[in-house]
């Protein structure tokens, strides 16, 4: 039996261990064990060395009278930096109001891992695409559990809810089983002539806008069709956001709105701010049950009428009404279904997240075509080679043949995602690549945002070019550099959904109107929210009265 001394490089005293390596043949052999003893999550960055060099082989390493320090890629055990702390608010100044641009200048100066204090509340961010796909690895290291109080999603936190439960609680595999099926690719197809019937609804009030020569607030007109197609989808409601020019905006969408907006600035505050008898923490509570309320109120009335037959879980979306329809009478192979106590929060969680992220990413989709040149034009001439007009009933495949269409989303979503903060829970001591060490509990974000403007993966990150998605280098980037609907087990479910409701939009919208913006103010992004969502975009909508011919 052959035994060694070894220790992390930058903590000598206390990773200090006297191990028995057996006879390993190279160093090769030898870096999976050593990798489980010390947690490090990639063995193959794993380098050892003596007090004078390098060691290259396993005679050297064998033989060494030295006891032999490990690096990581070449850096010595390290922890992530932060800006100085100011007493009581920690770096919040440092972050807040722009986030997105203060993490990046952020990352630029401590590296690929950074820590964060905001009022107290520690929170660990990485920009690097390799760490980010270990993070996304629910299992021994990280998991998803929103129930821990640093978690971004803690004050919304629901253990029956699929998007809102942690990893471990009996709902999520249970959920889990029931509600993919509704989202994939064959039911989208089902839904898609729902999707442009929603969409054709908001016709009626473009046309006035354009008709009195008005530009309009462009989130406030996607949060109203987003919100439009989802309640359609998941409730089979009606919410009557077009009916006229200012009808308002449907009770269960505000209080979402309030809802999702409490819990960023409760979450961006220390644990001691979520405890107060008054303002934002009492608000967060009362706007819960309400909303809890309402959505139970509009499960009730969906159910109203409908049938009671069961439906095989593999077919059931072809079948049902709607989603709640679906998550009522979807069975398994077994003859069991969705406990009903998990329909109420999984509805919510359906309807919130399907809500948020669609209108946020409408509106920026509206943004490119209006601020990136050619974007419109090329749209418009691939609408018409494919056969678009005025009364076109778009089918799933032939949204999905769209090339231009699919490269100018994901262009989009890679400069301009929406989503930035999908937490993960670290579950004991690692060592990341870089030799970055995260301690237990911790909480990791990767940052979408930060990952798709990559300098080291993208060509030219900052310009717009929808182009780049035909190329060998994006066809072969690394699999974690661009993940808008994050990854894993925990990723997001509703992807197909959200990308076939924002392609048929567009669709719907570009070959009716043309977009020019309506003022020259720089944009301004809402940093209270829980996505990216621009404040002060105004458009205006110009009904078309002639097209390109075909090419």
């Amino acid at each position: 039996m052959v035994t060694q001394t070894f220790f992390l490089l930058g903590r000598r005293e206390s990773t200090t261990r006297k191990l028995d390596i057996d006879s390993p043949d190279s160093l090769d052999d030898l870096l999976p064990g050593i990798a489980a003893v010390y947690s490090i999550l990639c063995p193959k960055g794993i380098r050892f060395h003596s007090e004078h060099k390098q060691l290259d082989s396993i005679e050297e390493l064998i033989q060494s009278d030295d006891a032999v320090g490990i690096s990581v890629h070449g850096y010595p055990v390290r922890e992530p930096q932060q800006p100085p702390v100011v007493p009581g608010v920690g770096n919040h100044f440092e972050i807040y109001p722009d986030h997105l641009g203060n993490h990046q200048r952020l990352f630029n100066k401590y590296g690929s891992v950074i820590r964060t204090d905001n009022f107290g509340r520690i929170t660990y961010l990485t920009n690097d695409p390799d760490i980010t796909a270990l993070a996304f690895q629910d299992g021994e290291y990280f998991t998803k559990a929103p129930s821990t109080a640093n978690h971004p999603l803690y004050g919304i936190r629901d253990q029956t809810a699929l998007f809102l439960c942690d990893t471990d609680s009996p709902a999520w595999k249970d959920a889990h089983r029931f509600i993919p099926p509704s989202m994939t690719p064959r039911a989208v197809r089902h839904y898609t002539p729902l999707l442009q019937q929603s969409v054709e609804a908001s016709f009626r009030v473009l046309d006035i806008f354009d008709k009195h020569g008005e530009a309009f607030n462009v989130y406030q007109f996607t949060a109203k069709l987003a919100s439009q197609v989802i309640c359609q989808l998941v409730l089979g409601m009606d919410m009557h956001h077009f009916d006229e020019v200012d009808s308002p905006m449907h009770r269960i969408i505000v209080l979402l709105q309030n809802y999702l907006t409490l819990n960023r600035r409760v979450q961006t505050k220390g644990s001691w701010y979520s405890y107060l008898p008054f303002g934002d923490p009492v608000a967060l509570k009362q706007t819960r049950r309400e909303l809890y309320e309402l959505i139970e109120q509009a499960i009730l009335a969906c159910r109203q009428g409908e049938g009671t037959q069961d439906l095989p879980i593999q077919t059931a979306a072809l079948h049902a009404s709607c989603l709640v329809d679906y998550l009522a009478r979807a069975t398994d192979e077994q003859g069991a279904k969705l406990r009903h106590e998990y329909i109420l929060s999984n509805t919510l969680a359906l309807v919130g997240a399907g809500f948020v992220t669609s209108s946020a990413f409408l509106s920026w989709l509206i943004y490119a075509i209006v601020t990136y040149p050619g974007q419109q034009d090329h749209l418009l001439q691939e609408l018409v080679d494919h056969g678009a007009t005025a009364d076109k009933r778009w089918t799933y495949d032939e949204i999905q043949d769209l090339g231009y269409l699919d490269a100018f989303v994901k262009e989009t979503q890679r400069l301009h995602s929406p989503s930035f903060q999908p937490g993960r829970n670290v579950r004991r001591d690692v060592i990341l690549p870089g030799g970055w060490i995260l301690p237990q509990d911790a909480i990791l974000i990767p940052s979408m945002p930060h990952l798709h403007r990559h300098a080291e993966h993208w060509d030219n990150p900052e310009r717009f070019d929808a182009g780049r998605w035909t190329t060998d280098a994006v066809k072969n980037r690394h699999r974690s550099i661009y993940v808008p609907f994050a990854g894993g087990a925990r990723g997001c479910i509703g992807f197909n959904v959200a990308l076939q409701e924002v392609k048929v939009a567009l669709a719907e919208l570009v070959y009716r109107y043309e977009f020019v913006a309506a003022s020259n103010e720089a944009i301004e992004y809402d940093p209270e929210f829980i996505v990216i969502r621009p404040m002060n975009f105004y458009a205006r909508a110009l009904r078309r009265s002639s097209w390109p011919p075909r090419s």
